[in-house]
């Protein structure tokens, strides 16, 4: 009895043993998880050498009067603007206006190129010698003078053949005068004036022997009460048509003012004046000022001594 109850528990054993060995067997192993490679760290970006900043040409320009007189200064007033807007972010311009001939205008010269212009414009006759004078002092800067006749390695002259333009300017007021009394109010005795009076001259002249020039003189370049003075007081000798060497307008208002014709200079005075004035003698700067600019840029630009004839487009 014993050994039957031990046979039915060793049975019992081997039993279960087999049914917990049957659903080991037949359960489905979970999968293993396939390790997947570690993302490659994305390279931490690299700092960049910052572009090289290009250097700008300083360019200045020192004015005799102010920009607001329509005529001289103005009209390098565009010239300087022109050049900005030809050479754009390549350049930074200033300048200074009403700057009187002599002692003040070497120290506002100076300045400039103290302050590391390297091209520096002088706009008016009487800066020649301050111009030469900072020039020796500062080599490696460039000067251009507008009139003058005195040249270094480093300062140049530039001017235009105004006298075409105002040979042209006598052929009109030659045709359109009646009294054959034309009047010219004058600034300076020098060169640059009297060789425009001679061509206006020779201009009214061709087309009306009979016809007379007369001049007044002020002594100043910008000088609007004595520009109308002047004027007045041709007007007053029965002069029927005024001409001018002068930076204002106020020739030409006087003119207007008595219901007379004028020719303006400098700039285009009709837009200022009105249908009064038949033609101006104009200068277009920009273009000559922006031809230098760009070959100081270009490390081309030797000194010179330029007179443009019309065709350049600079008169």
């Amino acid at each position: 009895m014993r050994y039957r109850k031990l046979f039915w528990s060793v049975t019992w054993l081997l039993l279960l043993a087999m049914v917990i060995s049957g659903c080991a067997r037949g359960a489905t192993p979970e999968p293993t998880p396939t390790p997947q490679p570690a993302e490659e760290a994305a390279p931490t970006p690299q700092p960049q050498p910052a572009a090289e900043e290009v250097e700008k040409l300083k360019i200045a320009f020192v004015y005799v009067a102010p920009i607001g007189d329509l005529g001289w200064t103005w009209a390098h007033d565009q010239g300087r603007k022109y050049v900005e807007q030809v050479l754009g972010d390549r350049v930074e311009t200033a300048y200074i206006e009403n700057v009187p001939e002599g002692p003040d205008a070497e120290r506002v010269i100076r300045d400039f190129a103290q302050k590391g212009y390297k091209l520096i414009f002088t706009t008016s006759f009487g800066y020649m010698d301050p111009t030469i004078a900072v020039a020796q002092e500062f080599p490696d800067t460039w000067f251009v003078h507008i009139s003058g006749y005195k040249t270094a390695p480093n300062v140049s002259t530039v001017f235009g053949r105004m006298y075409q333009a105002r040979y042209l300017s006598g052929l009109v007021a030659g045709k359109m005068t009646k009294t054959n009394i034309i009047g010219y109010v004058a600034a300076h005795p020098i060169p640059e004036v009297i060789r425009g009076i001679n061509a206006f001259t020779l201009g009214v002249r061709e087309v009306n022997p009979d016809a007379e020039v007369r001049v007044v003189w002020t002594n100043t370049w910008f000088g609007p009460p004595e520009e109308k003075e002047a004027a007045e007081a041709l007007l007053d000798q029965g002069a029927d048509i005024i001409a001018q060497h002068q930076d204002t307008t106020e020739p030409q208002k006087a003119a207007k003012e008595r219901g007379v014709l004028s020719i303006g200079y400098d700039s285009d005075m009709r837009k200022f004046v009105g249908d009064t004035v038949l033609t101006s003698p104009i200068w277009n700067w920009g273009i000559k000022y922006a031809q230098i600019a760009q070959a100081v840029l270009d490390g081309t630009y030797q000194s010179e001594s330029y007179w443009g004839p019309m065709s350049d487009g600079i008169v």
